[in-house]
């Protein structure tokens, strides 16, 4: 739940301008994700979120610059969801534990691997679109290497 519930967060503040845990709970409760501002609190640590000044001059929250740790926790969030992996064409789809598929696919975004296009996930499934079908198996491997 945890790894789901900081994949909600990650999209609400990059859909709104979320400036306050209040909010951010409000937000959470209202999308299926029960939460209470001590939680928030220490999801926003453990995302590294800081306040930022929005578009429109306001305060928002937003994704700190990455550091190891944080990268750290998106190889983790990876790990802790897969089940299986297999190439089709120039997609890797990923199997994973019911209901982590899109914090999987949130993760490997944010591990910003070049070869991939982007994600799509659904409840167990993901379709990592790899840019060229050369390249395919050769990404299928380092994430296998990333899940050990």
């Amino acid at each position: 739940m945890k790894i789901a519930r900081h994949e909600e967060i990650l999209k609400l503040i990059n859909e709104y301008d979320i400036d306050t845990q209040e909010e951010l709970v409000r937000r959470l409760n209202e999308n299926g994700f029960p939460a209470t501002q001590a939680t928030v609190s220490r999801d926003i640590r453990a995302l590294n979120l800081s306040k930022t000044v929005s578009e429109s001059g306001g305060v928002r929250y937003s994704v700190a610059g990455r550091s190891p740790v944080a990268e750290g926790r998106y190889i983790r969030a990876f790990k802790d969801a897969v089940a299986s992996m297999e190439a089709a064409g120039n997609l890797i789809v990923i199997k994973t534990e019911a209901g982590m598929a899109m914090a999987a696919a949130a993760a490997l975004d944010e591990l910003d691997m070049d070869e991939i296009a982007g994600c799509i996930a659904g409840d167990n499934t993901v379709f990592a679109a790899v840019k060229t079908a050369k390249d395919t198996e050769a990404v299928l491997e380092k994430l296998k290497k990333i899940v050990g």
